[in-house]
C-alpha cells in the first residue's frame, strides 16, 4: 500500500501507524534526485527505513528547473494527532560543488538550531541525525550505481512550518525558523509517549548546557506558570514532563542537575506520592483510601474522615481538608517517592496546584 493513501480507519480497527517527517524527507530527496539524474521523477517513491521496512510515497509536488529538482510528500501521521500529519515536506536538490559532500540547508519552515546541548551543533540546520544518515544513504547508492561522486546540496521544507513549530518544543528548545525533521525509525507510533519522552531528555539536555541548574518538572501549562512564578526560574528551566514523571526522573538520573521541582495538580501528584510513574488517567488512579488516613493523621475530626472514605474523587477530598495542609502531606510522600528514583545527586522539591494555579501545598 502507498503512503498517505490508506482508508479512514473503521470502527474498531486498531490504530494505523504513519511515517515521520525524516521518512518522508528521504522519500522526497530519492525522488527529487533521480529526476536530477535524469531518470525522472519516481512516483511512488520507495525507501528503505533503518528496520528494514519499505514503503512507498506518492508524490504530492514535483518540479525540475535548470540544476535542481524538487519533490513533495504529504506527511501522513496515520491515526497519531501529530501536529505535522498532513503537512508538505520538500526535498529540493542541486549540485554542491566538487569535493563539498553532501550538504542540508534548512529550507522555508525547517528551523535553525540556535542552543547546544541537542545532537547537532548551533547553526545546523534542525534536520536530526538519523534522517541525515538515510538521506545520505539514497544520495550515496544512487551516485555509487552511476560512479559519481556525492557532491549535493539538500534543502528541506515543510509547508506552514514555521506557524506548525509553534505549537512543539522547538522555540522553547531554541529551534527557531520552523519544525524539526525527526524521526529514528521512519515510523510513527499511534500515541506513543517515546516523541514525548524524547521531547523531555532533549529538554533537560538544552537547560544543562544553558547552565541551568535548577529545574520544574511540570505535568501541565497553569502548574508550570505558577513554579516558574514563585521561583522566579526562566522558560528554558521548565520541562513540559506531562504524565511522564518516570521518564523525567529516570533521565535526571543519569544527567543530574542540583535541584528539580516536580509541579502539578493534587490528584496527579497524589498518584506520584502512592508510587505511579506514569500520571495518565488510563494507567493509574489515585487510592482515595490513604487520602483518608492522611486526614487522619493530620487531626481531622471523624465526621470529615469518614466523608473522605466516602469521597469520589481527590478534589473532593482535597476540599474536605479544609485549613488541614493535606496537599503539602501529599507533596511530602510525592517528594520521597521522586527522590528515591531520581537518586540523591539532584534534589527534589514538590509543588501542588490547585486549577487556577495556586500553590496549595509543597515539600521542600
Amino acid at each position: 500500500m502507498i503512503a498517505g493513501m490508506e482508508e479512514p480507519r473503521p470502527e474498531g480497527r486498531p490504530l494505523r501507524r504513519g511515517w515521520t517527517t525524516g521518512a518522508c524527507a528521504t522519500a522526497a530527496t530519492r525522488s527529487a534526485l533521480m529526476a536530477l539524474l535524469g531518470d525522472g521523477f519516481e512516483d511512488p517513491v520507495t525507501i528503505t527505513l533503518p528496520g528494514g521496512q519499505q514503503p512507498a510515497f506518492a508524490l504530492a509536488h514535483e518540479t525540475q528547473g535548470e540544476g535542481f529538482a524538487e519533490a513533495g510528500i504529504i506527511k501522513d501521521a496515520g491515526d497519531d494527532p501529530d501536529v505535522t500529519h498532513g503537512a508538505l515536506v520538500t526535498a529540493r536538490i542541486e549540485p554542491a560543488l566538487p569535493g563539498a559532500g553532501i550538504v542540508f540547508r534548512a529550507g522555508e519552515g525547517v528551523g535553525t538550531v540556535t542552543r547546544p546541548g541537542l545532537p547537532l551543533a548551533v547553526g545546523e540546520p534542525a534536520i536530526n541525525p538519523v534522517p541525515r544518515r538515510m538521506m545520505r544513504e539514497v544520495i550515496e547508492a544512487a551516485c555509487a550505481a552511476r560512479n559519481l561522486p556525492p557532491d549535493f546540496q539538500v534543502t528541506i521544507s515543510v509547508r506552514n512550518g514555521r506557524e506548525l513549530a509553534e505549537k512543539t518544543w522547538n522555540p522553547r528548545l531554541g529551534i527557531l525558523g520552523g519544525l524539526s525533521i525527526l524521526g529514528t525509525t521512519g515510523i510513527v507510533v499511534p500515541y506513543s509517549c517515546a516523541a514525548w519522552i524524547a521531547s523531555i531528555q532533549r529538554g533537560v539536555d538544552v537547560a544543562r548546557a544553558m547552565g541551568l541548574t535548577h529545574l520544574v518538572g511540570a505535568t501541565g501549562d497553569t502548574s508550570e506558570k505558577a513554579a516558574l512564578r514563585r521561583l522566579g526560574l526562566p522558560l528554558e528551566a521548565a520541562i513540559d514532563m506531562g504524565d511522564f514523571v518516570g521518564g523525567l526522573l529516570k533521565y535526571v538520573r543519569r544527567h543530574p542537575v542540583e535541584k528539580l521541582t516536580i509541579a502539578g495538580g493534587f490528584a496527579k501528584l497524589t498518584k506520584l506520592a502512592q508510587g505511579a510513574m506514569d500520571l495518565h488517567s488510563a494507567r493509574s488512579t489515585v487510592d482515595l483510601g490513604p487520602l483518608a488516613d492522611l486526614l487522619a493523621g493530620l487531626g481531622a475530626d471523624a465526621e470529615t474522615i469518614a466523608a473522605a472514605h466516602r469521597a469520589n474523587t481527590a478534589k473532593e477530598t482535597l476540599d474536605l481538608a479544609g485549613d488541614l495542609p493535606l496537599a503539602s502531606a501529599v507533596a511530602a510522600l510525592a517528594r520521597d517517592q521522586a527522590q528515591h528514583m531520581v537518586g540523591s545527586a539532584t534534589r527534589i522539591a514538590i509543588l501542588v496546584t490547585d486549577r487556577a494555579g495556586n500553590i496549595v501545598g509543597e515539600a521542600d
